[in-house]
């Protein structure tokens, strides 16, 4: 399983970078779930692989950069590290997330992602 969930984390890293939101939509089960902390216009929980696609193409639309840190695994599951940055006139995002996925049949079920500042997410994402 190490290597399966090492492997779908790279990918799904990969097609958030590039927009490729047909892979993404692969890789979720239909009834998947996210969780983001904050009080924000993309915070709270989405169920549904279609409502967490729709969620990662309007966090994205905020002109983010992901880099990926590390892809991190457990006999079951994986989590990104990643530092994400951007930037408007009357903004800045700096933070470093983990994005914990719990997979189920190789593909992702569950997604939670903790945040290094969640306030700054709170003024970023309006």
């Amino acid at each position: 399983m190490t290597t399966t969930a090492r492997d779908l984390g790279q990918r799904f890293h990969a097609a958030l970078v590039t927009g490729d939101w047909v892979t993404i939509r692969s890789m979720l089960h239909d009834d998947a779930t996210w969780t983001l902390p904050g009080d924000n216009t993309v915070s709270g929980v989405v169920v549904g692989a279609d409502a967490m696609v729709e969620r990662a193409q309007k966090v994205a639309s905020y002109g983010l950069s992901f880099k990926l840190l590390n892809v991190l695994v457990s006999r079951e599951n994986m989590a990104l590290s990643q530092h994400n940055t951007a930037q408007r006139p009357d903004a800045v995002l700096d933070e470093y997330v983990s994005t914990v996925c719990r997979l189920r049949d190789g593909k992702i079920a569950h997604i939670e992602s903790y945040l290094s500042d969640v306030p700054g997410m709170n003024t970023f994402f309006v």
